[in-house]
């Protein structure tokens, strides 16, 4: 028999697992705690996960099918996919809890391939909130629920592979400020929520690359935001183009301390459509865009949301880091659905 002084010299944790010299470490405790974070998200949010299904309708060309959604406020307000409503008015909505309910499609973007629906009829529902994408790190946790290939309240996770990406939408431009993860996601995901381990919606997701393995994309929580209230605004997105795609990019220090800037992000232009109104004032390719009308510009989604509806034909000044060289460009944007 153990003598029970050893065991209060040792302890009892020291007892009962001491290992070997050269074992490996216990990684129980390690993936107790992962797995306490994936259900705490599962629980919070996955109530608020609805499958959204598409009525077929021949004379429009749509053939119907289903797709996930988020509820985003008690009232009935769900988030999905551009391209899981198919330009439908009407869809039917599947709630975790068994009930089926009606949605009106408010609007939808294909610019950024969402859309905003609505419940038609009284209904409380359990609903996510959305969080500040922009507050996202490289190989953060996240969890994906949705509806893939049918199966209802599905849930997978992994972590954030990339911030800041471009991916060019059904509507052929390229949707800025996307979300590239490794959480496995499959047809009939799209629309439904990536959710950060603080249970916090922080992207919808919309595509998965044919053939790769572990890339996978969400349009970020700061758009969606963006867009749902433009469209309860307005009824469809009112955005102020000037011709150029662009990712956030972080200042180096020295930088950003030499022109006195206080964020340490910015906008770097990527590509400038030729002919646009950013060419014509003489935006250039690799120059990092700081300041909207004295408003920092501190990631592709502040430029998204600085470019709205008011500033189309308007003179707009841009402050510009070119050749390591603050300088100003004028530039007047046109609306961008109109292009």
């Amino acid at each position: 028999m153990l003598d029970t002084r050893l065991t209060y010299i040792l302890g009892d944790d020291d007892v009962a697992g001491a290992q070997p010299a050269g074992a490996p470490p216990d990684d129980g405790p390690l993936l107790d705690a992962y797995s306490a974070a994936v259900t705490a998200v599962v629980d919070g949010v996955g109530p608020a996960v609805v499958r959204v299904a598409v009525p077929a309708d021949r004379a429009a060309g749509r053939r119907g099918g289903t797709g996930s959604g988020v509820v985003v406020s008690p009232d009935g307000l769900v988030l999905t996919n551009s391209h899981v409503v198919q330009g439908a008015r009407l869809v039917r909505l599947a709630v975790p809890d068994g009930r089926e309910v009606e949605a009106a499609v408010l609007g939808d973007d294909p610019h950024t391939d969402l859309a905003v629906l609505r419940v038609t009829h009284d209904a409380t529902l359990a609903a996510a909130r959305l969080g500040n994408s922009k507050a996202l790190r490289r190989g953060q946790l996240v969890v994906a629920i949705g509806n893939p290939l049918g199966f209802e309240s599905t849930v997978t996770s992994g972590v954030v592979s990339a911030l800041g990406r471009s991916l060019r939408g059904a509507a052929g431009r390229l949707i800025d400020d996307v979300i590239q993860t490794d959480a496995a996601l499959n047809p009939g995901n799209s629309g439904g929520p990536l959710v950060s381990s603080r249970g916090e919606v922080i992207g919808i997701n919309t595509a998965v690359i044919a053939g790769a393995q572990g890339i996978c994309f969400a349009v970020s929580s700061n758009t969606a935001s963006h867009v749902l209230v433009e469209i309860l605004r307005h009824g469809r997105v009112r955005r102020a183009f000037i011709g150029i795609s662009a990712q956030t990019l972080p200042l180096p220090r020295r930088l950003a301390r030499t022109l006195g800037f206080e964020s340490s992000l910015a906008a770097i232009v990527t590509a400038v459509d030729p002919g646009g109104p950013a060419a014509e004032a003489g935006l250039a390719e690799r120059d990092i865009l700081v300041a909207l009308e004295g408003q920092a510009v501190t990631g592709v989604d502040d430029l998204v949301r600085l470019l709205g509806g008011e500033r189309i034909g308007r003179r707009t000044e841009l402050s510009v880091v070119s050749g390591g060289r603050l300088r100003t460009i004028a530039v007047t944007p046109v609306e961008r659905d109109r292009r």
